[in-house]
């Protein structure tokens, strides 16, 4: 296996993906795409486990998701982010009153404290039972790096992500550990894995939210729904109940001639795949069985019923073969360089609606323990504001959720709440200026940490997660353990 490290990539490896992907054709390129893969080998996992990553495309504004509640703390976030008098609300600083109902009650080194947003009540409600934890500060990095590190002119010695600040670069980065362009993503590299523990190869990895690079494997690629279920060829599919231009002897035809046994190599493989098309979206309109009821997952909330058709396809699981997952689902409208306020409220309330709502359907299924929600983003923003809004920053906070979570707790290190560049004042050097927090945990251990519980040895680590090796002990005086902790024993 070509794993996501880029020295892995062979020119045979390119050539038979490349050769893949175009025996799927580019005629019916969403459904047909899905279905060039092999069929794997007989399950071996007695048990079940799945992987949902929620990515926030736009990056995230970390400050006003977590915000820092001990006085003060409290008190500098608010005089940087203009705050009024009485620590009131002011310029993009929430009132430290609206916090009180999401107050976290960990208190840390230093007497640190935290709250979520006002809009994340529900949220707080899975945090209080033990169901979600808080990553602080996690973001891409090469090897920990302090200011001055970042700072010093010998990338060789002090390597830095490439293209950082830019959205679709550390989208990519995120998920792939490389910039625009890349094609392997370390959810599909675990889904490479795993493929023998599954009786159709092809379900293994599956996306709500369009094209991801996140799901794409080396043999893995892969599967799209929508949030009302499977992907229909509508000219050809018998789900479909239309006939094609009218007429039913069309549609019968053009049945035949595009799943057919055709003398032709590259024709006969086309045709093969459409008909393995046809067949995939068959198995999952039969897996995922009727919606929920009304009331199960918060109406009108594109996140919930993204979510809701992964319940609806993890319920299904032994329809569909499937003993391990990987599942993709996001939602937008987080570049957030002004209306930060007003905006916010919204996408945080439908962020925890859909989160709370997805853990209650899995608690529901008797899953809770078996799977488990991470929220990602392209980055974290800038701890000042620009006078309605805050800028692209670096690292951020995220949350994870499901039974197998060790909840109740924030992980990683406080960040520094600072916009100036006196590392006397802090002691850390924790930002690249306005805010712009130098992640202390990397993307590696976030993921790795994540994998590990999924059931990824330490050996396939090091190839899914390539600077996973430059972590562990403590460097720059904080610790960087290959896993964080927050997941319980596989």
């Amino acid at each position: 296996m070509h794993l996501i490290d880029p020295k892995g990539h062979s020119r045979r490896a390119f050539l038979q993906r490349s050769g893949s992907l175009a025996l799927a054709g580019s005629a019916m390129p969403f459904a047909l795409s899905l279905s060039a893969m092999s069929e794997a080998a007989a399950q071996t996992a007695t048990d079940y486990k799945a992987l949902v990553c929620v990515f926030l495309f736009g990056g995230n504004d970390y400050a006003n998701t977590l915000v820092t509640y001990d006085d003060a703390s409290y008190d500098k976030y608010s005089t940087i982010r203009g705050g009024g008098a009485g620590r009131t609300a002011g310029g993009v600083a929430l009132a430290k009153a609206a916090l009180d109902a999401t107050k976290l009650d960990p208190i840390l080194a230093g007497g640190r404290q935290y709250a979520l947003h006002p809009s994340m009540t529900r949220m707080k409600g899975l945090f209080d039972a033990k169901s979600m934890a808080v990553q602080m500060n996690v973001g891409p990095l090469v090897v920990p790096l302090t200011r001055a590190q970042y700072n010093n002119s010998n990338k060789k010695v002090f390597p830095q992500p490439p293209k950082l600040f830019s959205h679709n670069d550390q989208q990519s980065t995120w998920q792939s550990s490389s910039p625009e362009g890349s094609t392997i993503g370390w959810g599909g590299n675990v889904g490479d894995l795993v493929l023998n523990q599954n009786g159709n190869s092809l379900f293994t990895c599956i996306s709500v939210a369009g094209n991801a690079v996140f799901l794409s494997g080396d043999n893995t690629l892969q599967y799209q729904v929508s949030s009302g279920g499977a992907v229909r060829i509508n000219s050809i599919s018998p789900a479909s109940g239309a006939n094609l231009y009218g007429s039913s002897t069309v549609k019968a035809a053009m049945q035949a001639l595009s799943q057919q046994t055709r003398s032709h190599r590259l024709e006969n493989e086309y045709n093969k795949v459409t008909t393995r098309a046809v067949k995939a979206e068959e198995t999952v309109t039969s897996a995922i069985g009727a919606p929920y009821a009304t009331g199960t997952f918060t109406a009108g909330n594109g996140l919930a019923s993204q979510l809701a058709m992964v319940a609806r396809l993890i319920r299904g699981r032994q329809t569909l073969g499937s003993k391990r997952q990987v599942f993709f689902v996001s939602m937008g409208g987080f570049d957030l360089h002004d209306n930060l306020i007003n905006s916010q409220v919204g996408l945080m309330t439908r962020l925890s609606d859909a989160l709370a709502d997805f853990q209650a359907q899995m608690v529901a299924q008797g899953l809770a323990n078996n799977v488990t929600a991470f929220t990602a983003s392209d980055f974290g923003r800038t701890l000042a504001y620009n006078g309605d809004g805050s800028d692209h920053g670096w690292g951020s906070h995220h949350f994870v959720v499901g039974g197998a979570v060790k909840g109740g707790a924030l992980y990683g290190t406080p960040p520094v709440v600072s916009i100036n560049n006196d590392s006397k004042l802090e002691g850390w050097e924790g930002h690249v200026g306005q805010g712009r927090l130098i992640p202390t945990t990397s993307v590696d251990q976030y993921a790795g940490t994540l994998a590990k519980w999924f059931g990824v040895s330490d050996a396939d680590l090091a190839g899914i997660l390539p600077n996973l090796k430059n972590f562990g002990g403590n460097t720059n005086g904080i610790d960087w353990p290959k896993d964080v902790g927050f997941m319980a024993a596989a």
